[in-house]
């Protein structure tokens, strides 16, 4: 009796149950108190933007001055701080001034503000006639290529700015706009062209910089839109394709011609942005109310208090432990036999950045290729390393000629070849070989299948935007993930596939 109450299986199930009554009590507590969701999206999506900013002191007394978000009639300002250590920090109407004494080190100031979207504005301001434009200062020649190409915007669709736009960004360009924009033309050189043309048709521009709320961006610069003042509002255009309105999920954090960032006593000075939604800008509300509540300090040491770059890597290995437990079960229960134990795991994750039909194409076009290289090379009588370090190089080959052939064809499933992790790639090659020589074709070709099957299954589970949602937000589902793990590992029953084998003994 006690040899029972001592047993691996009995004390693993009594950690199973202690592991599930903290994760039902750790959740509730995360939805009751932290404002946690189950779902991924919420009614309003709140944003948190981190801006970084970076220079090397110059011996001169510091002045950091950053271009901040307002209120306005689309976003709301939830909540803004900024951490910078040994500086002074005034909000002067819409920059945020920091001040600080000649440093030594090079300077790291973090800015985070919360947004929330409250209306789509479709980027309309009401706003009083501004002065008239001066017409810029252009040789004759310039301003009559100038002139021209207004004349043939003209006869393109849509409004005056609009068709401006759209001639700009003509593929392939008109001469005359050839001959008058660089031929590597940046967004502020397009800025700058557009402004210039508008302002010989009498039309009051301002670049606006800012950039789109997508979830896990990180280290991006803020794209530039351009303003045009016409019936009696500032309507916002998109440079690049000459759309009118405010895109979804674009926030604006500057307007007219005022720097984004200006920084005196210090050179070579860069802003980079971070962003994300949903789960993070719920445990950024957590933060809050975790302080209203007095649990400031358990907020404090968990991952949600990370910078958000560090958040999105761990996004994705939240839903790595969830992966690994089907897998367990597929080769421990179901009894599928795949080319190793976390191949399947990294193929899905494969399957993740080239996309399922790209990704499946491409994997059996390098397999076949490689099994054909590997029974020449076996051919060779080669030893193990450099057998495999020449199936390896092969492997690069194929990848590098799909990628080309598939850039060159304008075929995306060729250039997702490089997704593909090349170790892992040469070593099912080499195994499904060795296979093949010791067991035959039928069974290296079973594991091939059966790996891609367990790899669609993971892939299914790990792109699915609610199940990563929540193994991140309650991460403590991992620790009852890991125990079942262990439970599976003193399972020694028959596995599913087996019963068709051994029903014979079971009827006898």
């Amino acid at each position: 009796m006690l040899k029972k109450f001592t047993s691996v299986r009995f004390i693993l199930s009594i950690l199973l149950v202690l592991s599930i009554a903290f994760a039902a009590y750790s959740i509730y507590y995360k939805v009751e108190y932290w404002g946690f969701n189950f779902a991924p999206k919420q009614n309003s999506d709140v944003w948190t933007i981190e801006a970084h900013i970076s220079f090397e002191p110059n011996g001169e007394p510091i002045k950091v001055s950053l271009t901040t978000p307002q209120n306005s009639s689309a976003y709301k300002v939830l909540e803004e701080n900024v951490v910078a250590s040994g500086y002074k920090i005034k909000k002067n109407g819409t920059r945020m001034v920091l001040t600080a004494p000649a440093q030594e080190n090079p300077q790291d100031i973090y800015y985070r503000v919360m947004l929330f979207d409250n209306i789509d504005t479709r980027g309309k301001t009401k706003a009083p006639r501004p002065p008239k434009p001066q017409a810029p200062v252009m040789e004759e020649q310039r301003l009559a290529a100038a002139k021209q190409i207004l004349a043939i915007a003209a006869k393109l669709p849509g409004d005056s700015v609009s068709q401006v736009i759209r001639l700009l960004n003509q593929v392939p360009p008109e001469a005359t706009v050839q001959s008058y924009l660089p031929l590597k033309k940046t967004q502020a050189e397009m800025a700058s062209q557009l402004r210039d043309l508008l302002a010989i048709k009498e039309i009051p521009t301002r670049v606006v910089r800012g950039f789109r709320l997508e979830e896990n961006k990180k280290s991006f610069n803020p794209d530039l839109m351009l303003e045009a003042y016409i019936d009696n509002q500032w309507k916002i255009y998109d440079i690049k394709t000459g759309d009118k309105g405010l895109p979804e999920n674009f926030v604006v954090f500057q307007r007219g011609g005022t720097s984004l960032i200006d920084v005196e006593g210090g050179d070579n000075s860069s802003i980079k942005f971070s962003v994300i939604k949903s789960v993070t800008s719920s445990i950024s509300l957590a933060g809050r109310r975790a302080k209203l509540a007095g649990q400031k300090s358990r907020f404090d040491y968990s991952i949600y208090s990370l910078p958000l770059a560090e958040q999105n890597t761990l996004k994705w290995l939240a839903i790595f432990p969830l992966a690994i437990l089907v897998i367990v079960l597929m080769r421990n229960v179901v009894g599928l036999q795949t080319m190793g134990t976390f191949t399947p795991m990294l193929l899905s994750m494969a399957l993740v950045k080239t996309g399922f039909w790209p990704g499946i194409i491409c994997f059996g076009v390098i397999i076949g290729i490689g099994l054909v290289m590997r029974f020449v090379l076996s051919k060779l009588n080669l030893l193990l390393v450099p057998r495999i370090s020449s199936v390896v190089i092969f492997v690069i080959i194929i990848m590098q000629m799909l990628t080309v052939a598939g850039y060159k064809m304008h075929f995306d499933i060729g250039q997702s070849a490089v997704f593909f992790p090349i170790i892992i790639m040469a070593w099912i090659i080499e195994r499904a070989s060795i296979t093949w020589e010791e067991d035959g074709a039928v069974n290296a070709g079973k594991e091939v299948f059966y790996s891609i099957v367990v790899a669609i299954v993971v892939y299914v589970i790990i792109r699915d935007e609610y199940i990563r949602h929540i193994m991140y937000a309650f991460n403590e589902l991992n620790l009852v993930i890991l125990v079942i793990v262990m439970l599976l590992g003193t399972y020694t029953g028959y596995r599913l596939t087996e019963l068709k084998r051994f029903r014979p003994l079971v009827k006898g």
